[in-house]
């Protein structure tokens, strides 16, 4: 990173690198208020944030939270005795596994779109051709089991997240066995 008085900027280069966005932004003079009021930062990355910091497991954290959620939902049972402590303790609980659910499975939609996005790179299709298959039904998987309660959506959105941990460690050169938290 480097800091330019306004007067010294010159264009940037058009060497576009598909690995890498260019920032040019101006900001106030940190040197306080001198003849020149503006600097300009340069700053390089691959993303919208330069923080290099990807990994699937957030997402497969979060599919795991709204599979549990999901199999708690189904197994909970209807109170047999109907008094209004009964429902309001049955409504509670379903409710609180609901919204847990649905938070997860928004929270797993946006984990696996900042990697679909950020981290993918068109270079990365020729190994895996599947790749923009397998995020796209992910991420339709993620609003079936925000809306729904199925088992089946909530498995088959753990074994796309698992594809996709597959096709990320690959594409890294590294292999990580797929763990599941539950």
């Amino acid at each position: 990173m480097r800091f330019l008085p306004c007067e010294e900027r010159q264009a940037p280069q058009s060497s576009y690198d598909e690995t890498q966005a260019h920032v040019d932004m101006p900001v106030l003079n940190p040197r306080g208020m001198e003849d020149t009021p503006y600097t300009l930062i340069e700053a390089s990355a691959h993303c919208d944030g330069p923080c290099g910091v990807y990994d699937p497991a957030s997402a497969r954290v979060a599919g795991e939270a709204v599979q549990s959620m999901t199999k708690k939902m189904l197994a909970l049972e209807y109170p047999q005795v109907f008094s209004s402590e009964s429902m309001a303790s049955y409504l509670n609980t379903m409710s609180r596994y609901a919204a847990i659910k649905e938070e997860e499975a928004q929270k797993c939609k946006k984990e696996l779109l900042v990697l679909w996005t950020d981290f993918f790179k068109p270079m990365h299709l020729t190994a895996h051709p599947e790749l923009h298959d397998t995020f796209w039904n992910a991420a339709k998987l993620c609003s079936a089991c925000k809306v729904e309660v199925s088992a089946q959506h909530a498995q088959e959105l753990m074994d796309a997240i698992e594809s996709i941990h597959t096709m990320f460690w690959s594409i890294k050169g590294r292999e990580v066995p797929w763990i599941r938290a539950s």
